[in-house]
């Protein structure tokens, strides 16, 4: 099966040499997504609960646009910059998958792109 290149404007344009997604093998791989607001491409400033918020629904953008769902969810990487942020982060992320629930690493890290709080790629079935 070739490769397959997912973009959608409901998601933020990539920021640099990348894509938002690509599928292959049946399985469709994410960049890390930023709170950029796709209309605007505009970060969502403010607490880790708001960016939190936005990550998630940019890569639910590119979910729906790759034919699949939280549901097919197989894991999720998680990139804070605090992980003193880690149960507010965690309380939003849990009521916005619902009952998904796929294998995750969560990791702290010095810096992420335009001063993000948090960065989240995934990998799904499709």
């Amino acid at each position: 099966m070739p490769m397959k290149t997912i973009n959608t404007p409901h998601a933020p344009a990539a920021i640099g040499p990348y894509v938002q997604a690509r599928t292959t093998g049946g399985l469709l791989f994410t960049a890390g997504q930023i709170p950029l607001v796709p209309e605007t491409m505009e970060m969502v400033t403010g607490p880790i609960e708001a960016q939190t918020e936005r990550v998630l629904q940019n890569l639910a953008a590119v979910l729906t646009e790759a034919g699949t769902s939280w549901d097919r969810v197989v894991k999720t990487t998680v990139f804070l910059t605090d992980l003193g942020d880690f149960a507010a982060f965690n309380t939003v992320y849990e009521r916005l998958l619902g009952g998904a629930k796929p294998a995750r690493s969560t990791v702290q890290v010095a810096a992420l792109p335009r001063g993000a709080k948090v960065e989240i790629e995934l990998v799904a079935e499709i």
